[in-house]
């Protein structure tokens, strides 16, 4: 048995919705497991393990990010002055361009900077799946990674050819894409470190998508699916109309949905992963998280994910800092049109909590991950608090991780029981042997010019993102 003994730190930890601050406490690993929080806690004697000394360090639960696309990495940085069409085509669309092995380095890379930034789980929609190889080298860079995840096997409008037009393939499944499912359900499943589950848009055939969406249910596994009001189809209409709202799905975005509608989606335990940068910057309408009270469906059943680290970054507490204080300027806005002072009611505990807590609960992982508890997945996160930007701010650990922290005060991050990042430093382990990042870096930016490469004779301008 290998334990891991976290010594007088200040661990956050959880009564129902309140996050409790427990100073000069230690917290005990075994396994993958939290085993004791308390005081004067001591390894067994049966079990191996290293003590760590916490003092002056603040431990968290490991962050929950409920909708990412990770195979995006090589694409970082062209999207900065890019709306929602402009992405579709430079980014979303991109996957044309890559071979199965620059999916695992972009995949690899997406899981890794999620784990510097302190996220520990990550509901990934894979649309990337333009043969079963590239499917199985992103789960294969998942399960390397170390980071605990649901790779949501998504079907995706091919592109056949593509220079001054796009032709798509006819068929929106290939002849492999159920075998493989059906593959991936047995080999994958649902219960490990890394989880199967399925991204369905509403914007597919739609015969398809309910098929797929009413064989997920039948398998209990997670569906994970966009929606904007007004720009696609009514989900909830849709999945009120084919018995579909009894499974477990987290709806990304969600902007503009009418109230009724989130009620809908709240009454049927349905999260909307709200995704602050990409929503703001792309035009797709308000960040509907924190909206309202604590029992309002925008806020009882709401989530928080990093969307595309093409664009913006992989860091859960950077979405989490935007989205409360964005809800803060539009509060005083709207006080200010009533001629009154406004007084803050996006909470940074409601925050903390999106981010952890609400995150697993979206997923059907509460019992597990989510919050610091004995008995639950040790998944968690040690800020260091001697930096010039987090000393003095431990005294109020709310605060200062959601507005002081940033990825640089990150010194361990441990999941499922073993340190993937130690130090500042990421743990890599490929085929047995471990690398530095150095290795993954080289990896990816040879990817990067080779998707470039191949992108070079293909229109841009012009070129619609959809099927005719």
């Amino acid at each position: 048995m290998s334990s891991i003994l976290l010594q007088n730190a200040t661990i956050l930890c959880h009564k129902g919705e309140q996050v409790q601050i427990l100073r000069q406490h230690d917290l005990l690993i075994e396994n993958d497991t939290i085993k004791r929080i308390g005081k004067n806690l001591a390894l067994s004697e049966a079990s191996s393990g290293r003590v760590i000394d916490c003092t002056g360090k603040i431990v968290s639960p490991g962050f929950v990010d409920t909708h990412h696309h990770l195979w995006q990495s090589q694409l970082r940085g062209r999207h900065g002055d890019h709306g929602f069409k402009e992405y579709m085509v430079t980014g979303n669309m991109q996957s044309f361009n890559y071979e199965p092995d620059d999916i695992f380095w972009g995949q690899l890379a997406g899981c890794l900077a999620s784990i510097d930034a302190g996220v520990t789980t990550v509901v990934d929609h894979a649309h990337m799946s333009y043969s079963a190889e590239h499917v199985k080298k992103g789960i294969q860079a998942s399960v390397s990674s170390g980071l605990r995840t649901v790779f949501c096997y998504t079907p995706i409008e091919r592109i056949e050819e593509w220079t001054e037009t796009v032709k798509f393939a006819d068929d929106f499944l290939p002849d492999w894409w159920m075998p493989l499912f059906d593959e991936l359900n047995q080999t994958v499943g649902q219960d490990g470190r890394v989880m199967l589950g399925l991204g369905i848009e509403l914007t597919a055939p739609r015969d398809v998508a309910v098929a797929l969406w009413k064989r997920a249910n039948e398998l209990g596994m997670l569906v994970t699916t966009h929606y904007v009001a007004g720009f696609m189809p009514n989900i909830v209409q849709i999945l009120a109309e084919n018995s579909l709202l009894s499974g477990r799905i987290i709806v990304s975005h969600a902007t503009g949905i009418a109230l009724s509608d989130a009620a809908t989606l709240a009454e049927n335990q349905v999260y909307i992963s709200t995704t602050p940068e990409t929503e703001l910057q792309m035009g797709l309408g308000e960040p509907v998280a924190l909206r309202g009270k604590n029992n309002s469906p925008l806020s009882s059943h709401t989530c928080v994910g990093v969307d595309c680290h093409s664009n913006n970054s992989s860091d859960l507490i950077t979405q989490l800092r935007l989205l409360v204080q964005h809800m803060r300027g539009q509060e005083y806005l709207v006080a200010q049109a009533r001629g009154e002072y406004a007084a803050i009611s996006a909470k940074l505990e409601h925050a903390f909590n999106l981010g952890t807590l609400q995150g697993a609960r979206a997923m059907g992982l509460e019992h597990k991950i989510g919050t610091l508890e004995e008995g639950k997945k040790a998944d968690l996160v040690v800020f260091d608090t001697d930096t010039p930007a987090m000393v003095c701010a431990d005294s109020y650990p709310l605060a200062a991780i959601l507005l002081h922290a940033s990825i640089r005060d990150i010194g361990m991050v441990i999941i499922d029981g073993a340190i993937v990042k130690e130090n500042g430093q990421l743990n890599v382990t490929l085929d047995g042997e471990t690398v530095g990042w150095k290795t993954v870096a080289e990896k990816l930016r040879q990817s990067q010019q080779d998707v470039v490469q191949r992108g070079e004779t293909q229109q841009l301008e012009g070129v619609s993102p959809w099927k005719q």
